[in-house]
């Protein structure tokens, strides 16, 4: 059996530590190919913090974005699989404006993913009626992967989940049986042992291709509600109002804990201050609950230092575009992409969050340099954010999506990843010997990140 499969999460923290990062990088002119890299985490390795690894995909246009294993440790517990076979191998990788999907094989060479398989957008199209394909995760009826828009000629919606085969990837159906009210998706996971699955709402693709659409947002359209479901029905089950004025629901981050029911959302911004927030949810008697457990505040800021969106506000936002749980439940990260900072918050008491370590690059106004480069203004800000299984190491990425980038970084986003050591009883500091960025990634902008044997944000456990 894969030895990356652990049956808990005990287990995950003490495996050998990942040696390789898998990090997507698209071109936003469209005019070269998107990538696949790998870069070397292994610090005793002459390529520590090099990018050692590249694999072009065949068209032009995609804007890879979020991808994930084919198998993780969630498969222990999923019935029908060929165990002796099974292994967390190969990398499936959407392109969100193209609505391809990738399937790069990582077992000849770990370091030179090969592209084994091409799932067409027309196919996701034409089996599951979905498109904009965004967060996948190996699940109990085969890959589950969230889409964002409908087919061509109904782009804008619903958008849910369409299910590949675990072996073959071909696209087999869609996953819902009874939707509900759900029209907008974003992100889904779940409490595996309760079957329960979470999803949250970004936007349909005409809100959000072209850059965030001020008037939507102030008329508060994107989504604010967090959905509950049978997993093994794929019937909606409830859906909860976080509030017109919480703007777009993201990431869902539920706890490692297989018979927990509480997990973490992020919210990107409120209209009413242009703070962002983290909420948690969970069980209460046969209904599900969220409260708000962490608010950012805005930052003020000089008008003329702000792009066109902003100035009017004289503030910048949080922009909370990403968290992540570490594998233990003990830490939670949150990127804050607007103002360039990454918040590590201790939950050991889920209900009451407290700040235990920050650290700032990049940022809208600040721009703050890295250590490695302190004559080197940063664009962008932590992002993509992905934690090791033990918890020691987080690493971060700079770019959102190709127009948000432009939109609220309109001189330029640049690439860059960065890595932060984590003291276990709270605490970050930067690696200082670890900054890939600019030529290294041939002038593509940098998203997702996977570690290698798995992460913090692509594992579910099924034992205690």
């Amino acid at each position: 059996m894969d030895p990356t499969f652990y049956r808990t999460a005990a287990d995950a923290a003490a495996a050998p530590a990942e040696e390789l990062a898998y990090v997507v990088a698209f071109d936003r002119g469209a005019t070269t190919s998107d990538a696949m890299t790998v870069v070397g985490l292994d610090p005793e390795s002459d390529d520590y913090g090099e990018v050692i690894g590249w694999t072009d995909m065949p068209a032009v246009g995609d804007e890879l974005h979020h991808f994930g294993w084919n198998a993780c440790s969630s498969a222990l517990k999923h019935e029908g699989h060929d165990m002796d076979g099974l292994a967390r191998r190969h990398l499936l990788v959407p392109g969100l404006r193209s609505s391809n999907i990738y399937v790069l094989d990582t077992g000849p060479d770990p370091r030179d993913p090969t592209l084994v398989k091409t799932v067409d957008g027309k196919e996701l199209a034409a089996k599951a009626g979905y498109s904009r394909p965004h967060t996948l995760h190996c699940g109990p009826d085969g890959v589950f992967l969230t889409c964002l828009g409908g087919p061509p000629g109904n782009d804008d919606g619903p958008g849910g989940i369409a299910l590949l085969d675990h072996e073959t990837f071909d696209v087999l159906r869609a996953w819902e049986t009874d939707r509900g009210p759900q029209h907008f998706h974003y992100d889904a996971w779940w409490h595996l042992n309760q079957n329960v699955l979470i999803s949250s709402e970004w936007g349909s693709p005409s809100m959000i291709e072209n850059g965030v659409v001020p008037e939507l947002l102030l008329g508060q359209k994107y989504g604010h509600h967090l959905h509950f479901w049978d997993l093994a029905t794929g019937r909606h089950q409830q859906s909860v109002d976080l509030g017109a004025q919480h703007q777009m629901v993201l990431e869902v981050r539920p706890s490692h804990d297989p018979e927990a029911t509480w997990g973490f959302v992020g919210v990107v911004i409120s209209t009413d201050d242009l703070s962002a927030s983290v909420w948690r949810w969970h069980r209460d008697g046969g209904q599900w609950t969220i409260e708000k457990v962490i608010s950012i505040p805005a930052e003020p800021a000089d008008p003329d230092l702000l792009p066109p969106a902003l100035k009017p506000f004289g503030a910048v936002p949080p922009l909370v575009t990403d968290i992540d749980l570490s594998v233990d439940d003990r830490f939670l990260y949150v990127s804050c992409w607007g103002t360039g900072e990454m918040k590590q918050f201790d939950v050991s008491d889920p209900a009451h969050p407290r700040q235990t370590g920050s650290v700032r690059l990049g940022g809208i106004v600040g721009r703050t340099p890295h250590p490695a480069r302190p004559d080197l203004p940063l664009a962008g800000a932590p992002q993509m954010v992905e934690v090791s299984r033990d918890g020691r190491r987080v690493y971060f990425t700079n770019s959102l999506y190709g127009a948000w980038d432009d939109q609220f970084y309109p001189d330029g986003v640049g690439a860059w990843m960065a890595k932060l050591d984590a003291d276990p009883d709270g605490g970050l500091s930067i690696d200082e010997s670890f900054f890939p960025h600019g030529d290294d990634f041939r002038g593509l902008r940098v998203h997702q990140i996977r570690l290698q044997g798995g992460d913090a944000s692509s594992d579910s456990y099924c034992y205690r």
